[in-house]
């Protein structure tokens, strides 16, 4: 520290101080910023954005290199890709040692969604079936987790029929737990934004879905207003309609036409299905769903039947199976959809 003259005597007292606590604050003050103290006190940190943002790329960074087995230095880019449901983010990010480019799903306080939604596209692509963004690595810096995906090229056009047909092929792969019957998945996992429990596995599919689905929209809704006596009937109706025994097909658990699409892939526009809530259950509740929201074509449920016929039944039962998906959608947005599940679930029991 340089000394500084004054002919003021006040004035250089004055000066010496000031001087002397400057000289303080540099000695307790790390160039990131952070505040040190002594060894007996804690650690007070004000780390700027720039350094948060730092470090958090940097553990995406982490997590790739040691997925790909390679060094991997990513660095922002422009684009999105896949939608951010259940309050997630999206962004894209750049290799700038390979050029290649991977989309990013991330959000705060959402490290086991995320988790869940990383393991349930990885058992997709494991099947070789259908497109999926191929996910890349799961990571979690402070209480922000990411999840990076292949970046997809996704565009217009597409036969929807060879999207039934590799639907189809993908409900050919079975739970891990087959030689047991069971329905479930390794976790629990969201559908939208609300919690969808898939623990415990099940060796009974109508247990599972009495349990796991009905059971569970029926606590989150009051019973969409049933008595206790029509909440039991409808319980019991639905375990006989779901009594058929079917495989425990791996679903995609949330097939909405928002979550399929096109790309171009090696030349060619192939399907692509994205941001599930999977799980190993009855094949026919992934079909229904296809039914609510509209985009899918009548080549889609040609091309699925000529890969893997549905069973006597399915009709009804295509009511059962979206009846959970109205509940949902009565959870996360209230409105008309109260009274649209009141009427499916008339219709229910009168089947």
């Amino acid at each position: 520290m340089t000394a500084r003259t004054s002919t003021s005597t006040r004035g250089t007292t004055t000066v010496v101080i000031l001087d002397t606590i400057l000289f303080l604050l540099l000695l307790f003050i790390e160039p990131s910023g952070a505040f040190l103290l002594p060894s007996n006190h804690n650690l007070i940190r004000a780390p700027n954005k720039l350094q948060v943002m730092s470090s958090y790329m940097e553990t995406m960074q982490e997590a790739a290199t040691k997925s790909l087995g390679r060094p991997v230095q990513l660095e922002p880019a422009s684009g999105g890709g896949m939608s951010g449901g259940g309050g997630a983010s999206t962004s894209a990010v750049i290799d700038k040692e390979t050029g290649d480019k991977y989309f990013v799903k991330s959000a705060t306080n959402k490290g086991n969604m995320l988790r869940a939604e990383y393991l349930g596209v990885k058992a997709m692509a494991d099947t070789h079936t259908i497109q999926t963004p191929t996910p890349i690595a799961f990571g979690q810096y402070d209480n922000k987790a990411f999840v990076l995906f292949e970046y997809l090229d996704f565009c217009g056009g597409g036969s929807q029929f060879e999207l039934g047909v590799q639907l189809a092929k993908m409900h050919r792969s079975l739970s891990p737990h087959n030689n047991n019957g069971q329905f479930g998945f390794d976790v629990d996992n969201t559908i939208g934004a609300t919690p969808q429990p898939n623990l415990p596995w099940m060796t009974d599919w109508a247990d599972f879905w009495d349990t796991h689905r009905l059971g569970h929209m029926l606590k989150l809704t009051g019973n969409c207003g049933l008595s206790k006596p029509q909440v039991e009937e409808l319980r019991t109706k639905t375990r006989q309609l779901l009594s058929h025994q079917p495989a425990p097909s791996l679903l995609h658990g949330d097939l909405w036409g928002g979550n399929k699409g096109f790309c171009k892939k090696d030349g060619n526009v192939v399907p692509v299905i994205f941001d599930p809530a999977t799980y190993y259950g009855d094949r026919e509740a992934d079909v229904a769903m296809t039914y609510l929201f509209g985009g899918f074509s009548g080549d889609f449920y040609q091309g699925y039947e000529s890969e893997w016929p549905l069973p006597e039944g399915h009709e009804k039962r295509k009511v059962v199976y979206n009846l959970y998906h109205i509940m949902n959608h009565y959870v996360l947005f209230g409105g008309g959809y109260l009274s649209q599940a009141k009427g499916m679930i008339q219709q229910i029991l009168r089947m």
